[in-house]
């Protein structure tokens, strides 16, 4: 993409059919005057509003998009899909569904790699692990620079977990995450039972800006009224999903201070 803007750009991931958070995202990336974005995955996969996110996306210009495991699973389709992924597909167009089946699943533009969760598998976390009773941890600089052999990049951009986090190697390369627009908290069972839940619904994303030889990074986290998606969620009778998006937490929320 000869067009793309490398010295100064958005990085955004996790959106899963979020469109009121991601527009918001979009109005604050316009605000601060970036014209390009890399969108690491995850679009549509949740029971909100995978079509209304995918108009958004499709339509905006300067956007370099690969996929996440929610999307490869919503684009093969079949049986066994989970409800959140099963939701999104019956929402979208055919166009929507072959947009998504011809994303790649990484991409390299310049300096700067692009995947969803590691360089060769968009389910393995690239900086935490899940701990055998369910903490998810700092991976350790070791275990990063292992999923980081072959990517010669000077930035590379994951997601897959939500949180929003740079981690720079001792040979110059940097790594980050950007966080997730619009899903807050969710629940996994691999490797290990787990709950992720940042504890706000702002939505998140990360600008990264080129100085010199070196990487100027900086995590944004924007407010928007998540009452619509929280409505629709709870519509379709995921109130996990509502709880999380209205309020960043799936359990163990502080109390507010009138309930203490």
């Amino acid at each position: 993409m000869t067009d793309f803007d490398l010295d100064r750009f958005a990085v955004i991931a996790d959106v899963h059919g979020n469109a009121d958070a991601l527009a918001a995202v979009l109005a604050d990336i316009d605000a601060l005057g970036l014209r390009s974005i890399f969108n690491l995955g995850d679009h549509v996969s949740g029971p909100m509003a995978p079509r209304e996110t995918l108009e958004l996306t499709m339509a905006r210009a300067g956007m370099v998009s690969i996929r996440g495991n929610h999307d490869r699973w919503v684009a093969a389709g079949g049986e066994n899909m989970n409800p959140s992924d099963r939701f999104a597909r019956e929402d979208l167009t055919d166009a929507q569904l072959a947009w998504l089946t011809a994303l790649p699943a990484t991409r390299r533009v310049g300096d700067v790699f692009a995947c969803h969760g590691t360089p060769r598998d968009d389910l393995e976390y690239w900086l935490e692990t899940v701990t055998p009773a369910g903490d998810v941890a700092f991976r350790g600089l070791a275990g990063i620079a292992r999923a980081a052999l072959g990517v010669d990049a000077g930035l590379a951009l994951c997601a897959h977990t939500h949180l929003p986090r740079r981690v720079d190697l001792p040979d110059g390369r940097v790594i980050v995450n950007p966080g997730s627009v619009g899903c807050p908290g969710y629940e996994d069972v691999e490797p290990f039972p787990h709950v992720v839940q940042t504890g706000t619904p702002l939505a998140s994303y990360a600008v990264a800006e080129r100085r010199g030889e070196a990487w100027a990074t900086s995590f944004r986290q924007v407010p928007y009224d998540p009452a619509r998606m929280a409505g629709i969620a709870r519509a379709a009778g995921r109130e996990g999903w509502a709880r999380a998006v209205a309020t960043g937490w799936l359990r163990g929320a502080p109390l507010s201070p009138s309930a203490r």
